[in-house]
């Protein structure tokens, strides 16, 4: 399949698999073109796009959403609601219309009835994931959230495995060991900094936060399994538009199953108190949740792409590389203080990251050579 990047090849099924092979178009002579070299160079400049997504939003979001509660924000259901309620962003890229490489070759499309259902229930993992993650970043410091987050990590080679027949191999290996080790580092910050003995959640609460928190990373972790499954056995295609299609609907459902939970538990009648006494103003409190949900929109769109493009577990490890990113802006922000286990936790973030992206590499230059490109 020429320059296509290994990791591109092992995730095309069915109709995908048949349009690539086409996509190497040979001239009369049988020698040929270079189209696929700009495939190649695309999937990169894509999957730099998507990744540097997810990195940034998702640390303004964790630090937008710790910022809510620190200033007087009270309302859970609407912390929650903010993660996925800007979905109508994204609208107008759905009349983008994605270019076809080959028109004589048709994808069945799924059924209305199964796509219909994959989205419901995608949306429900991403209600009750949004919901226990709010909990955990409103009773736990932000270091202290950050990782216990990094447990997805671990969560998600174990679905990878079973569900997506991930292969490991040692530099993978690797960058899940040091990734997990670079976020395990932050709870000697908080040991020493006496965040946990000072901070004024309730021993009680902090145990809820703790619990919510794995549960969410394990949910998000199976959640991500589940989508790269559906993409390979239901959609058996990858487009621009398919990954918008999926962060909108999956968004419309979690939303709509939000605002039922906002309504019926009352908090809602709080609101515009709560927003009369926001410590920085009414303003600063509109502006924080349009921010807050404006990041996490893209973060989705970000997460997705990079399942398209390699896979659920690579998402994650970027989500993980990002993580360490939170707990230096809460130093900016929040004043909390940057130490040396923050330094190096970065430091071994960006090292497993590396680690990860070379053995993509390395199986991009062994296709190459068996394939006789130079």
């Amino acid at each position: 399949m020429g320059d296509y990047p290994a990791v591109v090849q092992s995730q095309i099924q069915g109709g995908d698999h048949e349009e690539a092979k086409r996509e190497e178009i040979t001239s009369e002579n049988g020698n040929e073109l270079k189209a696929p070299t700009l495939v190649h160079y695309k999937w990169w400049i894509q999957m730099v796009i998507y990744s540097i997504l997810v990195l940034s939003t998702q640390a303004i979001g964790t630090l937008l959403g710790r910022i809510y509660f620190e200033k007087g924000g009270n309302s859970k259901w609407l912390a929650t609601l903010v993660q996925t309620i800007a979905f109508p962003i994204l609208i107008p890229f759905l009349f983008i219309k994605s270019t076809k490489t080959n028109k004589n070759i048709e994808i069945k499309k799924p059924s209305f009835i199964i796509v219909s259902s994959l989205y419901a229930l995608l949306g429900l993992f991403v209600a009750g994931n949004c919901m226990l993650y709010t909990i955990g970043l409103q009773y736990l410091p932000v270091t202290t959230y950050t990782l216990i987050c990094a447990s997805q990590l671990g969560f998600n080679a174990l679905f990878s495995y079973f569900l997506n027949n991930q292969k490991f191999t040692p530099y993978i290996v690797n960058s899940l060991v040091i990734l997990t080790v670079s976020s395990s580092l932050l709870v000697l910050h908080n040991d020493d900094s006496g965040e946990l003995t000072n901070n004024k959640t309730s021993r009680q609460k902090y145990i809820f936060g703790f619990l919510s928190t794995v549960a969410a990373s394990a949910g998000y972790a199976l959640m991500l399994s589940i989508t790269q499954l559906a993409l390979q056995k239901i959609f058996k295609r990858e487009s621009f538009r398919l990954i918008i299609e999926m962060s909108v609907y999956q968004s419309i459902t979690a939303t709509m199953a939000i605002l039922i939970g906002l309504i019926a538990s009352g908090e809602w009648k709080k609101l515009e108190k709560e927003m009369e006494e926001y410590e920085v103003g009414k303003i600063s409190y509109v502006l924080n949740l349009i921010g807050t949900s404006i990041s996490w929109q893209f973060y989705t769109v970000g997460s997705i792409g990079l399942i398209f493009k390699v896979s659920s577990l690579f998402s994650n490890v970027i989500s993980i590389l990002g993580l360490p990113v939170a707990p230096v802006l809460a130093v900016m922000f929040l004043h909390e203080k940057l130490t040396g286990i923050k330094v190096m936790s970065m430091l071994l973030a960006i090292w497993g990251f590396v680690s990860y992206l070379y053995q993509h590499y390395l199986d991009d230059l062994k296709d190459k050579a068996a394939k006789g490109v130079n």
